[in-house]
Parts: structure tokens; sequence; C-alpha cells
């Protein structure tokens, strides 16, 4: 088992550098917005580049951010219907998510890396920046392969092992209470 503690390792510290990323793309998105804003309240004319540049970080946040869900079990998980059934459909459906996940990581790879290697394109953000395709189509395989690599941690990512009364309190905002045996 040290191969699988090992990547298990790599998974963790891939899944921080993904959260660092996407904080960074978001202070990005936000700083690019907030300097149109103050440009157009100075001046009285919009910078046409800020949302073009900003757009083009979301691929980044949406996918990237998907791995970062899934490594925390904060994706749908249906902890209540695991929570009734019995315990044998329980483990049967869990290694059948596990299987779809897998699948869906397999699938971008497979289909995003032509669409990274064939990405030709350049995103004309204005006169003087322009973003090759390539910046943005990455995020697609590169989701993937850490989707693959997050599976490392089996069973603990699709967050069942938490009693029906946890999850119900705290959907509905509210902290469980102590009960006292």
């Amino acid at each position: 088992m040290p191969l699988l503690a090992a990547v298990r390792r790599a998974s963790d510290i891939v899944n921080t550098l993904a959260i660092w990323l996407c904080v960074a793309c978001v202070l990005g998105m936000l700083s690019i917005s907030f300097m149109g804003f103050l440009y157009m309240v100075v001046t009285g004319r919009a910078l046409t580049w800020t949302y073009s540049l900003a757009r083009v970080l979301l691929p980044w946040i949406g996918l990237i951010s998907g791995t970062i869900a899934l490594r925390y079990g904060e994706h749908v998980a249906m902890t209540l219907l695991a929570q009734m059934l019995p315990r044998p459909l329980v483990k049967g459906l869990q290694v059948l998510c596990l299987v779809s996940i897998a699948i869906f990581g397999f699938m971008l790879i497979w289909y995003g890396w032509p669409f990274f290697t064939g990405a030709r394109q350049t995103y004309m953000v204005s006169d003087l920046i322009r973003i090759p395709q390539y910046f943005t189509a990455i995020a697609v395989p590169l989701s993937g392969a850490i989707i693959l690599l997050h599976l490392s941690h089996g069973f603990a990512l699709l967050g069942h092992d938490v009693s029906a009364q946890e999850a119900v309190s705290e959907a509905i905002g509210e902290k469980p209470s102590k009960q006292v045996t």
C-alpha cells in the first residue's frame, strides 16, 4: 500500500495547487472587472477588453473547482438516499458512482486532449492582448487527470459517512444537536 499512500499524497498536493490556482483566477477576474468599473467611473467610457479577458479565466475556474469539490465530497452525493437503502445496495451504488466518475475523467482526457492539440485559434481580447486558445483548452484534459488522481481516495470521495440527522441539519443551516445517551 505504499504506492496508494504516495498517490493519495500526490492527490492532496495537486488539490492544494488547484485551490491556489482557482483563488488566483477568481482574484484575477475580480481585479479585471473592478479595473473596468473604475475606468468607466473615471472616464465615462468602457474598456473593451476587460470582459473578454475575464471570460478566458472562466473555464479554469469551472473545471478545476469541480475537481476540488470532488476531492472534498461536495458534489451531489444523495446522502439521504444512501442512508435509507440496505448496506449491500449502498456499496454497489457507491462502486457504480466511482466507476461513473472514472469514465467521466477518462472522457475529459480522451476528448479534451484532441481539443487542446487542435486549438489553433487566438482570442483577440484587444489589439494588444492576444491569448491562444491552448490556454483555455488545456483545462479540459487537466481536470480529467486530476479527477482520476483523486479517485485514489476511493469511497471517501462520496461523503456518505454522515448520519441522516447531520445531513438534514446541514441542509437547513442548523448545527446538529448533540444527543447525550
